[in-house]
Protein backbone atom coordinates (compact mmCIF):
# COMPACT_ATOMS: atom_id res chain seq x y z
CA UNK A 1 0.00 0.00 0.00
CA UNK A 2 2.98 2.27 0.52
CA UNK A 3 3.66 2.08 -3.20
CA UNK A 4 0.16 3.14 -4.15
CA UNK A 5 0.90 6.93 -4.24
CA UNK A 6 3.85 6.24 -6.56
CA UNK A 7 1.77 3.98 -8.79
CA UNK A 8 -1.02 6.57 -8.84
CA UNK A 9 1.36 9.27 -10.04
CA UNK A 10 2.68 7.01 -12.81
CA UNK A 11 -0.60 5.24 -13.55
CA UNK A 12 -0.73 6.36 -17.15
CA UNK A 13 2.72 4.95 -17.87
CA UNK A 14 1.96 1.75 -15.97
CA UNK A 15 -1.38 1.27 -17.76
CA UNK A 16 0.26 1.95 -21.11
CA UNK A 17 3.00 -0.64 -20.43
CA UNK A 18 0.53 -3.24 -19.20
CA UNK A 19 -1.81 -2.59 -22.13
CA UNK A 20 1.05 -2.89 -24.61
CA UNK A 21 2.21 -6.12 -22.96
CA UNK A 22 -1.34 -7.47 -23.15
CA UNK A 23 -1.67 -6.70 -26.86
CA UNK A 24 1.79 -8.02 -27.79
CA UNK A 25 1.46 -11.19 -25.72
CA UNK A 26 -2.00 -11.80 -27.15
CA UNK A 27 -0.63 -11.40 -30.67
CA UNK A 28 2.34 -13.68 -29.98
CA UNK A 29 0.16 -16.30 -28.25
CA UNK A 30 -2.17 -16.62 -31.22
CA UNK A 31 0.70 -16.69 -33.71
CA UNK A 32 2.30 -19.66 -31.95
CA UNK A 33 1.37 -23.02 -33.56
CA UNK A 34 -0.51 -25.68 -31.62
CA UNK A 35 1.74 -28.43 -30.26
CA UNK A 36 0.32 -31.93 -29.82
CA UNK A 37 1.71 -34.75 -27.69
CA UNK A 38 1.50 -38.48 -28.37
CA UNK A 39 2.62 -40.88 -25.65
CA UNK A 40 3.41 -44.60 -25.80
CA UNK A 41 3.72 -46.58 -22.57
CA UNK A 42 5.62 -49.87 -22.37
CA UNK A 43 7.50 -52.15 -20.01
CA UNK A 44 11.02 -53.37 -20.85
CA UNK A 45 11.98 -56.95 -20.02
CA UNK A 46 15.07 -58.77 -18.90
CA UNK A 47 16.75 -60.07 -22.12
CA UNK A 48 17.27 -63.46 -20.46
CA UNK A 49 13.50 -64.01 -20.24
CA UNK A 50 13.04 -63.33 -23.97
CA UNK A 51 16.03 -65.35 -25.16
CA UNK A 52 14.59 -68.01 -27.54
CA UNK A 53 17.43 -70.41 -26.65
CA UNK A 54 16.35 -70.42 -23.01
CA UNK A 55 12.66 -70.68 -23.88
CA UNK A 56 13.19 -73.65 -26.22
CA UNK A 57 15.88 -75.52 -24.29
CA UNK A 58 15.03 -74.72 -20.69
CA UNK A 59 11.31 -74.13 -20.91
CA UNK A 60 11.62 -70.53 -19.72
CA UNK A 61 8.63 -68.25 -19.43
CA UNK A 62 8.15 -64.67 -20.58
CA UNK A 63 8.13 -62.40 -17.53
CA UNK A 64 6.58 -58.95 -17.31
CA UNK A 65 8.56 -56.17 -15.70
CA UNK A 66 12.19 -55.18 -16.05
CA UNK A 67 15.03 -54.45 -13.69
CA UNK A 68 16.53 -51.02 -13.10
CA UNK A 69 19.29 -51.78 -15.60
CA UNK A 70 16.69 -52.78 -18.20
CA UNK A 71 14.90 -49.46 -17.75
CA UNK A 72 18.16 -47.52 -18.00
CA UNK A 73 19.22 -49.46 -21.10
CA UNK A 74 15.95 -48.75 -22.92
CA UNK A 75 16.06 -45.04 -22.07
CA UNK A 76 19.69 -44.83 -23.18
CA UNK A 77 18.84 -46.48 -26.51
CA UNK A 78 15.89 -44.15 -27.08
CA UNK A 79 17.96 -41.03 -26.38
CA UNK A 80 20.99 -42.14 -28.41
CA UNK A 81 22.16 -40.20 -31.47
CA UNK A 82 21.99 -43.15 -33.92
CA UNK A 83 18.30 -43.61 -33.08
CA UNK A 84 17.65 -39.88 -33.54
CA UNK A 85 19.41 -39.90 -36.91
CA UNK A 86 17.40 -42.94 -38.01
CA UNK A 87 14.12 -41.24 -37.08
CA UNK A 88 15.14 -38.01 -38.84
CA UNK A 89 15.93 -39.85 -42.06
CA UNK A 90 12.87 -42.11 -41.92
CA UNK A 91 10.40 -39.24 -41.51
CA UNK A 92 12.37 -36.65 -43.53
CA UNK A 93 12.44 -34.27 -40.57
CA UNK A 94 14.91 -31.96 -42.30
CA UNK A 95 12.05 -30.69 -44.38
CA UNK A 96 9.49 -30.92 -41.59
CA UNK A 97 11.65 -28.89 -39.19
CA UNK A 98 12.75 -26.59 -42.03
CA UNK A 99 16.43 -26.82 -41.09
CA UNK A 100 17.98 -27.39 -44.52
CA UNK A 101 19.04 -30.25 -46.71
CA UNK A 102 20.49 -33.59 -45.58
CA UNK A 103 24.26 -33.72 -45.68
CA UNK A 104 24.77 -30.16 -44.48
CA UNK A 105 26.54 -30.14 -41.11
CA UNK A 106 24.46 -27.30 -39.67
CA UNK A 107 21.23 -28.87 -40.91
CA UNK A 108 22.20 -32.18 -39.33
CA UNK A 109 22.90 -30.54 -35.97
CA UNK A 110 19.75 -28.39 -36.06
CA UNK A 111 17.62 -31.42 -36.91
CA UNK A 112 19.12 -33.41 -34.01
CA UNK A 113 18.51 -30.56 -31.58
CA UNK A 114 14.94 -30.05 -32.81
CA UNK A 115 14.19 -33.76 -32.46
CA UNK A 116 15.73 -33.94 -28.97
CA UNK A 117 13.59 -31.01 -27.82
CA UNK A 118 10.44 -32.78 -28.99
CA UNK A 119 11.33 -36.16 -27.46
CA UNK A 120 10.82 -37.07 -23.83
CA UNK A 121 11.48 -40.55 -22.39
CA UNK A 122 10.93 -40.99 -18.66
CA UNK A 123 10.63 -43.79 -16.13
CA UNK A 124 7.35 -43.29 -14.33
CA UNK A 125 6.47 -44.26 -10.76
CA UNK A 126 4.96 -47.57 -11.93
CA UNK A 127 8.23 -48.85 -13.44
CA UNK A 128 7.01 -48.28 -16.99
CA UNK A 129 8.58 -46.18 -19.73
CA UNK A 130 6.62 -43.22 -21.09
CA UNK A 131 7.81 -42.10 -24.51
CA UNK A 132 6.36 -38.78 -25.67
CA UNK A 133 6.75 -37.02 -29.01
CA UNK A 134 5.64 -33.40 -29.53
CA UNK A 135 4.82 -32.01 -32.94
CA UNK A 136 2.51 -29.60 -34.72
CA UNK A 137 1.15 -32.57 -36.69
CA UNK A 138 -0.71 -34.82 -34.24
CA UNK A 139 -0.84 -37.80 -36.62
CA UNK A 140 2.87 -37.56 -37.36
CA UNK A 141 3.61 -37.37 -33.64
CA UNK A 142 1.71 -40.63 -33.05
CA UNK A 143 3.42 -42.40 -35.94
CA UNK A 144 6.85 -41.24 -34.78
CA UNK A 145 6.22 -42.40 -31.20
CA UNK A 146 5.08 -45.88 -32.28
CA UNK A 147 7.97 -46.20 -34.74
CA UNK A 148 10.47 -45.17 -32.10
CA UNK A 149 9.15 -47.86 -29.74
CA UNK A 150 9.70 -50.42 -32.49
CA UNK A 151 13.23 -49.12 -33.14
CA UNK A 152 14.08 -49.37 -29.43
CA UNK A 153 12.76 -52.94 -29.36
CA UNK A 154 14.80 -53.90 -32.43
CA UNK A 155 18.05 -52.40 -31.12
CA UNK A 156 17.46 -53.97 -27.71
CA UNK A 157 17.24 -57.37 -29.41
CA UNK A 158 20.32 -56.64 -31.54
CA UNK A 159 22.45 -56.31 -28.39
CA UNK A 160 22.56 -60.11 -28.12
CA UNK A 161 21.81 -60.99 -31.75
CA UNK A 162 25.42 -60.83 -32.99
CA UNK A 163 26.68 -62.99 -30.14
CA UNK A 164 23.98 -65.53 -30.87
CA UNK A 165 25.01 -65.60 -34.54
CA UNK A 166 28.60 -66.35 -33.47
CA UNK A 167 27.37 -69.15 -31.24
CA UNK A 168 25.38 -70.61 -34.15
CA UNK A 169 28.56 -70.61 -36.25
CA UNK A 170 30.22 -72.64 -33.50
CA UNK A 171 27.31 -75.07 -33.49
CA UNK A 172 27.56 -75.44 -37.27
CA UNK A 173 31.33 -76.03 -37.18
CA UNK A 174 30.89 -78.59 -34.41
CA UNK A 175 28.21 -80.41 -36.41
CA UNK A 176 30.38 -80.45 -39.54
CA UNK A 177 33.35 -81.80 -37.53
CA UNK A 178 31.24 -84.57 -35.98
CA UNK A 179 29.85 -85.54 -39.39
CA UNK A 180 33.41 -86.11 -40.60
CA UNK A 181 34.23 -88.08 -37.46
CA UNK A 182 31.07 -90.14 -37.91
CA UNK A 183 31.97 -90.96 -41.51
CA UNK A 184 35.48 -92.05 -40.48
CA UNK A 185 34.15 -94.17 -37.61
CA UNK A 186 31.63 -95.80 -39.94
CA UNK A 187 34.31 -96.59 -42.53
CA UNK A 188 36.57 -98.06 -39.85
CA UNK A 189 33.69 -100.18 -38.62
CA UNK A 190 33.00 -101.56 -42.10
CA UNK A 191 36.66 -102.42 -42.63
CA UNK A 192 36.81 -104.15 -39.25
CA UNK A 193 33.67 -106.17 -39.96
CA UNK A 194 35.05 -107.42 -43.25
CA UNK A 195 38.42 -108.26 -41.77
CA UNK A 196 37.38 -109.94 -38.53
CA UNK A 197 33.91 -111.18 -39.44
CA UNK A 198 32.38 -109.47 -36.44
CA UNK A 199 29.11 -107.80 -37.46
CA UNK A 200 27.70 -107.11 -34.05
CA UNK A 201 24.94 -109.69 -34.30
CA UNK A 202 23.31 -110.65 -31.04
CA UNK A 203 25.10 -113.60 -29.35
CA UNK A 204 27.47 -114.01 -32.30
CA UNK A 205 30.23 -115.53 -30.14
CA UNK A 206 27.79 -118.03 -28.64
CA UNK A 207 26.71 -119.28 -32.05
CA UNK A 208 30.34 -119.61 -33.18
CA UNK A 209 31.29 -121.61 -30.08
CA UNK A 210 28.23 -123.83 -30.48
CA UNK A 211 29.11 -124.62 -34.12
CA UNK A 212 32.74 -125.40 -33.25
CA UNK A 213 31.75 -127.73 -30.41
CA UNK A 214 29.11 -129.55 -32.48
CA UNK A 215 31.44 -129.90 -35.50
CA UNK A 216 34.31 -131.16 -33.37
CA UNK A 217 31.98 -133.66 -31.65
CA UNK A 218 30.75 -134.95 -35.01
CA UNK A 219 34.36 -135.23 -36.19
CA UNK A 220 35.36 -137.36 -33.19
CA UNK A 221 32.30 -139.58 -33.67
CA UNK A 222 33.07 -140.06 -37.40
CA UNK A 223 36.69 -140.94 -36.63
CA UNK A 224 35.54 -143.41 -34.01
CA UNK A 225 33.17 -145.02 -36.48
CA UNK A 226 35.89 -145.17 -39.13
CA UNK A 227 33.94 -143.02 -41.58
CA UNK A 228 36.91 -141.35 -43.26
CA UNK A 229 34.98 -139.39 -45.91
CA UNK A 230 32.70 -137.84 -43.35
CA UNK A 231 35.65 -137.15 -41.05
CA UNK A 232 37.53 -135.36 -43.84
CA UNK A 233 34.55 -133.09 -44.50
CA UNK A 234 34.16 -132.32 -40.82
CA UNK A 235 37.90 -131.50 -40.53
CA UNK A 236 37.53 -128.95 -43.33
CA UNK A 237 34.45 -127.51 -41.66
CA UNK A 238 36.25 -127.31 -38.32
CA UNK A 239 39.22 -125.62 -39.95
CA UNK A 240 36.92 -123.05 -41.54
CA UNK A 241 35.38 -122.34 -38.15
CA UNK A 242 38.68 -122.03 -36.25
CA UNK A 243 41.32 -120.75 -38.72
CA UNK A 244 41.39 -117.64 -40.92
CA UNK A 245 42.71 -119.52 -43.98
CA UNK A 246 39.78 -121.91 -43.71
CA UNK A 247 37.70 -119.53 -45.82
CA UNK A 248 34.83 -118.88 -43.39
CA UNK A 249 33.84 -115.23 -42.91
CA UNK A 250 33.14 -115.86 -39.25
CA UNK A 251 35.94 -117.88 -37.66
CA UNK A 252 37.43 -118.20 -34.20
CA UNK A 253 40.94 -116.94 -35.09
CA UNK A 254 39.75 -113.64 -36.59
CA UNK A 255 37.00 -113.27 -34.02
CA UNK A 256 39.44 -113.60 -31.12
CA UNK A 257 41.90 -111.26 -32.82
CA UNK A 258 39.35 -108.54 -33.54
CA UNK A 259 36.90 -108.69 -30.66
CA UNK A 260 38.72 -106.02 -28.58
CA UNK A 261 39.33 -103.81 -31.59
CA UNK A 262 35.72 -104.09 -32.77
CA UNK A 263 34.41 -103.40 -29.28
CA UNK A 264 36.42 -100.19 -29.27
CA UNK A 265 35.22 -99.29 -32.78
CA UNK A 266 31.59 -99.91 -31.81
CA UNK A 267 31.98 -97.75 -28.71
CA UNK A 268 33.60 -94.99 -30.77
CA UNK A 269 30.90 -95.22 -33.42
CA UNK A 270 28.07 -95.05 -30.88
CA UNK A 271 29.69 -92.14 -29.05
CA UNK A 272 30.20 -90.09 -32.24
CA UNK A 273 26.69 -90.96 -33.42
CA UNK A 274 25.12 -89.74 -30.17
CA UNK A 275 27.20 -86.56 -30.17
CA UNK A 276 26.31 -85.91 -33.81
CA UNK A 277 22.59 -86.31 -33.15
CA UNK A 278 22.85 -83.96 -30.18
CA UNK A 279 24.86 -81.41 -32.17
CA UNK A 280 22.37 -81.49 -35.06
CA UNK A 281 19.48 -80.98 -32.66
CA UNK A 282 21.24 -78.08 -30.93
CA UNK A 283 22.15 -76.45 -34.23
CA UNK A 284 18.60 -76.73 -35.58
CA UNK A 285 17.18 -75.33 -32.33
CA UNK A 286 19.63 -72.43 -32.42
CA UNK A 287 18.75 -71.65 -36.05
CA UNK A 288 15.08 -71.67 -35.18
CA UNK A 289 15.72 -69.45 -32.17
CA UNK A 290 17.67 -66.81 -34.07
CA UNK A 291 15.09 -66.70 -36.85
CA UNK A 292 12.34 -66.08 -34.29
CA UNK A 293 12.24 -62.55 -32.96
CA UNK A 294 10.54 -62.21 -29.57
CA UNK A 295 9.72 -58.65 -28.57
CA UNK A 296 11.84 -57.38 -25.68
CA UNK A 297 9.15 -54.94 -24.52
CA UNK A 298 5.48 -55.06 -23.60
CA UNK A 299 3.51 -52.20 -25.09
CA UNK A 300 0.77 -51.16 -22.66
CA UNK A 301 -0.47 -48.20 -24.66
CA UNK A 302 0.26 -47.35 -28.27
CA UNK A 303 0.61 -43.70 -29.18
CA UNK A 304 -2.59 -42.20 -30.61
CA UNK A 305 -3.19 -38.81 -32.26
CA UNK A 306 -3.97 -36.25 -29.55
CA UNK A 307 -7.52 -34.99 -29.26
CA UNK A 308 -6.43 -31.57 -27.95
CA UNK A 309 -3.32 -29.45 -27.98
CA UNK A 310 -0.73 -29.71 -25.21
CA UNK A 311 0.64 -26.21 -25.65
CA UNK A 312 0.82 -23.28 -25.87
CA UNK A 313 -1.50 -22.28 -23.03
CA UNK A 314 -2.39 -18.91 -24.48
CA UNK A 315 -4.21 -17.55 -21.45
CA UNK A 316 -1.18 -18.33 -19.28
CA UNK A 317 1.13 -16.56 -21.74
CA UNK A 318 -1.02 -13.41 -21.73
CA UNK A 319 -1.57 -13.43 -17.96
CA UNK A 320 2.10 -14.01 -17.14
CA UNK A 321 3.16 -11.27 -19.57
CA UNK A 322 0.78 -8.77 -17.97
CA UNK A 323 1.85 -9.66 -14.43
CA UNK A 324 5.57 -9.51 -15.27
CA UNK A 325 5.15 -6.18 -17.07
CA UNK A 326 3.21 -4.75 -14.13
CA UNK A 327 5.88 -5.92 -11.66
CA UNK A 328 8.72 -4.51 -13.76
CA UNK A 329 6.86 -1.22 -14.21
CA UNK A 330 6.38 -0.87 -10.46
CA UNK A 331 10.05 -1.66 -9.83
CA UNK A 332 11.09 0.86 -12.49
CA UNK A 333 8.95 3.76 -11.22
CA UNK A 334 9.91 3.00 -7.61
CA UNK A 335 13.60 3.18 -8.44
CA UNK A 336 12.98 6.33 -10.47
CA UNK A 337 11.16 7.96 -7.51
CA UNK A 338 13.98 6.98 -5.15
CA UNK A 339 16.52 8.43 -7.54
CA UNK A 340 14.59 11.71 -7.81
CA UNK A 341 14.18 11.85 -4.03
CA UNK A 342 17.90 11.41 -3.45
CA UNK A 343 18.67 14.00 -6.10
CA UNK A 344 16.34 16.54 -4.39
CA UNK A 345 17.96 15.95 -1.00
CA UNK A 346 21.38 16.54 -2.46
CA UNK A 347 20.29 19.95 -3.87
CA UNK A 348 18.76 21.03 -0.54
CA UNK A 349 21.97 20.27 1.30
CA UNK A 350 23.96 22.37 -1.16
CA UNK A 351 21.62 25.32 -0.62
Amino acid sequence: MGLWPIINRWKNLVLAAVGLAFILSLLVAFLLPNIYQSTAVFYPTNPETTDPDRIVNEGGKLQLGGRAEDLDRVITIGESQPVAELMIRRFDLYKHYNVGEPGDEKAEQDALEAFDKRLNIVHNDRDAIELTIEDIDKKLAARMANTLVGVIDSINQQLTYENRRSIIELYRDRTAFLEKEFAQAHDSLLVGRRRYGIYGMDRESRYLAKEIIETETELRRAEGEGNSSKAAGLRRALKGLTQAEGGNIINLERYTEGVDIMTSLYARFNDVQNRLLSARSTYETARLAISSRISSIYVVQKALPATKKAKPVRSLIVLSSVIITLALSIIFITLLELYRGNLGLSRLRKV
